[in-house]
């Protein structure tokens, strides 16, 4: 019983999680490549920062528009890997979608530190370093993802997959959580310690929460199964809250 409980509970958070995802990328979509489609680049700055696009600055541009295309193809991409029946009908799909998934998600990170390292951006340097221990593991665990997948260690390959998928959707689980903290706290501000805070719990959060679930599914007894269950419920709840304020206050609204 505590066995079917950890697998719904984790079924349930992952339902959530793909259809706040879905909603993420079509935004990306519609927002930044309709803006590219219609020639009007410097609506980028309407997205929330105002330093995205850059008259003149053509190598800057030209890594903004494919740290957004990465970021859609990680969205996507990361949903239709995890999904099980395309995975076990589809083999073939699946290795080369994975591949794509896996050299997108190095292509992006190396893109996002140059935008954050050497253009700039918004936020201060706890933010940066946060964000670039991000990066970093997103480049570790696609490699391990790649190497165990090449070795046909199929059953390692998944946790190291599952693992690249949690930290490749930092920025979403960013914004979900910045919404979900807003909706609390009534906040106005997008600077201070709770921010910081965001920037680590982002991918370390969902990192250790699946660490517990692993752990607890493969060698954990029924309290400890039933304990991760009733967490990821919990986290469950507030990923959906987290999802539907950012959805209404700044994704739908760009959608045209």
């Amino acid at each position: 019983m505590s066995t079917v409980a950890i697998k719904n509970a984790a079924r349930t958070w992952f339902i959530v999680a793909i259809t706040g995802q879905t909603i993420f990328g079509v935004y990306i979509a519609a927002f930044y490549g309709g803006a590219a489609m219609r020639g009007h680049f410097e609506l980028w700055n309407r997205g929330g920062s105002r330093h995205v696009w850059i008259p003149g600055d053509y190598t800057g541009n030209a890594t903004f528009a494919i740290h957004m295309l990465s970021a859609l193809v990680l969205t996507l991409g990361g949903i239709v890997q995890l999904i099980p029946q395309i995975r076990e009908r589809a083999p073939a799909f699946h290795r080369w979608t994975g591949r794509l998934y896996m050299l997108t998600a190095f292509t992006a990170s190396l893109a996002g530190l140059y935008l954050m390292w050497v253009r700039g951006t918004i936020g201060d340097l706890s933010q940066h370093v946060a964000i670039s221990i991000n990066a970093i593991l997103i480049m570790l665990f696609a490699i391990l993802a790649w190497r165990t997948a090449v070795k046909r260690q199929l059953g390692i390959h998944r946790r190291w997959a599952l693992r690249l998928f949690l930290a490749a959707n930092g920025v979403w689980f960013f914004r979900i959580g910045l919404m979900f903290w807003i909706l609390v706290n009534r906040a106005k501000t997008f600077e201070g310690p709770a921010i910081t805070f965001l920037a680590f719990a982002q991918y370390l959060l969902p990192l250790g929460v699946l660490e517990l679930y692993l752990r607890a599914r493969d060698r954990g007894g029924r309290p400890a199964r039933i304990a991760v269950a009733t967490a990821i419920g919990a986290l469950t709840l507030v990923t959906a809250a987290g999802v539907v304020g950012a959805s209404l206050a700044m994704w739908i609204p760009h959608i045209r």
